[in-house]
């Protein structure tokens, strides 16, 4: 089985990941897809994201009638912060029979020469990476590459959260389960 990996703060999920996540899995060979939480990202301030616990319960509210989706907590067990090399060798480790594939933004795979050992992704994985504005993909690290036409969104967790705290609407920006979990627990207000 084909599992595509798209790992992330996924603080909160949005539309934006759903849309390619569904673009993935109806234009590829990639027959599951795991939104995988990562707890702390070394590129990432911590003290702006949610708790894990918090952020993979609005993965699941967001996924939950979609059995092709799948939210993952496999980061939370292994040491932070968390790195996709040690999270990748742990997977196929424990899942033999998968074979995983990473779904990546186009800024993030212009980036992969300062993630913890790139060598390993490179030459173990490959990877579908969907165009995002500004960041041409250019395949300096010889990677076995997808380069994936996804709709594209101008659409930020950032710029979520910032209409949160100011007091806007992020209707439509987010599942509607999602954005009731986030008006009811005050999320992002502070």
């Amino acid at each position: 089985m084909n599992i595509g990996l798209y790992f992330g703060s996924f603080n909160p999920i949005h539309i934006g990941h759903l849309i390619i996540a569904n673009h993935i899995l109806n234009e590829t060979d990639i027959n599951r897809l795991w939104f995988v939480v990562s707890p702390h990202n070394p590129f990432k301030n911590e003290s702006s994201l949610l708790n894990e616990y918090q952020r993979l319960n609005l993965v699941q509210l967001a996924i939950e009638d979609d059995v092709r989706l799948k939210a993952s907590d496999i980061e939370f067990g292994l040491p932070k912060p968390s790195y996709t090399s040690t999270t990748l060798a742990f997977l196929s480790e424990k899942y033999p029979d998968y074979n995983f594939r990473i779904i990546m933004g186009s800024d993030s795979f212009q980036n992969l020469n300062k993630w913890k050992n790139p060598e390993y992704i490179i030459n173990n994985y490959e990877i579908y990476i969907y165009k995002r504005p500004g960041f041409e993909v250019v395949n300096n690290f010889n990677a076995k590459i997808k380069v994936m036409d996804a709709p594209l969104l101008e659409l930020s967790a950032t710029q979520i959260r910032q209409n949160i705290k100011a007091g806007k609407s992020v209707r439509y920006m987010l599942p509607d389960n999602v954005l009731v979990e986030i008006e009811k627990s005050g999320y992002y207000r502070k």
